[in-house]
């Protein structure tokens, strides 16, 4: 299963108590005050992991609360700190409130972030003496710890995002460029979820992501694909998976750029490449098509892995040279 939205609540520790106390040793008359603060409550972080993949990686749980702090001591001993938490999310989570504002965003891993901050210890009574008030017996408690709901909303980080219609063979494409294994079959939207693979190339490696497939109005809410277009903003490059063998490749490019745009702008500032699927069969017409139009793309074969190799490394030239150099 993959989770890539999920409402968390998290609660600090209330502050320990100072107390009122005063010395009493054999030979000390008259001690004075000696009530010692109280602990302050633990706090509770997020802490990007960079080994889950998913928001399920958390567990079930949804509430996490950190310990309090204890009250304070006689003799002026200051109560144990409570202990804080450190709740693990995936690398590239997005934490809103509850009213959708963005609080921060854990893209680098090992980065924390406090959630929820925990509450002051109260005063002791030797806090409050004075000269002229030798016997104090105020002191305070301590303060509250935060509650308050997030949001967590999850932005895979990949170097590559797979785009194309169902059944246009990216799930088989990503089974033979990288390191995945997702579901492939004869029937539309055999991927349901992102799945992330891994591609070695020119002795180097990078991550691609495949996500369910785009079809027209996905921008909209429509089909599958709008659920996880999100996961293709953080990429350096996409790549367009097209049907070769279809009768309308074309205007299936046409129709992808379009509805990325529709969702975000920006994603079209991407670099890219365009992969001619199914190259086993007859798509004479696409190559006619796109060559028309001047848009330069890769022949692959999913199947044989025909062109798999130069598309590969033309997606590691995006990625770490920043540029396509024979492809575009």
């Amino acid at each position: 299963m993959f989770l890539d939205e999920k409402a968390i609540e998290v609660v600090s520790g209330k502050g320990g108590g100072g107390i009122c106390s005063f010395r009493r040793e054999k030979h000390v008359p008259l001690g004075g005050p000696d009530g010692g603060d109280g602990g302050n409550g633990g706090c509770v972080y997020l802490r990007a992991n960079e080994q889950y993949t998913t928001l399920l990686d958390m567990g079930n749980a949804y509430r996490y609360a950190a310990e309090a702090g204890a009250s304070g001591e006689a003799a002026n001993r200051t109560g144990r700190s409570g202990k804080s938490i450190y709740v693990d999310v995936p690398r590239g989570t997005i934490v809103r409130d509850s009213e959708g504002r963005i609080l921060t965003d854990l893209t680098d891993g090992g980065s924390t972030w406090m959630a929820a901050q925990g509450g002051a210890g109260g005063l002791g009574n030797s806090r409050f003496a004075t000269s002229l008030n030798r016997a104090p017996r105020q002191h305070t408690s301590g303060k509250p710890g935060e509650k308050r709901i997030l949001n967590l909303e999850l932005k895979l980080m990949a170097d590559v995002g797979l785009v194309g219609l169902p059944n246009a063979g990216k799930s088989s494409l990503v089974r033979k460029i990288s390191s995945a294994k997702p579901k492939v079959a004869d029937y539309p939207f055999t991927t349901i979820e992102p799945v992330l693979g891994i591609v070695q190339s020119k002795n180097r490696s990078f991550v691609v992501a495949d996500i369910p497939g785009i079809i027209e109005g996905a921008s909209e809410g429509k089909g599958l694909g709008h659920r996880f277009l999100r996961h293709i903003e953080r990429t350096k490059a996409l790549l367009f998976v097209i049907d070769g063998f279809e009768e309308k490749s074309w205007k299936t490019f046409c129709l992808l750029k379009k509805e990325l745009e529709t969702f975000h702008p920006k994603l079209l500032e991407k670099k890219f490449v365009v992969a001619l699927n199914k190259s086993d069969l007859d798509i004479s017409k696409a190559k006619k098509e796109f060559t028309k139009h001047k848009q330069a793309f890769i022949e692959t074969c999913a199947l044989s892995g025909d062109g798999c190799q130069d598309l590969s490394n033309a997606l590691s030239d995006i990625v770490f040279v920043n540029e396509v150099k024979k492809w575009k």
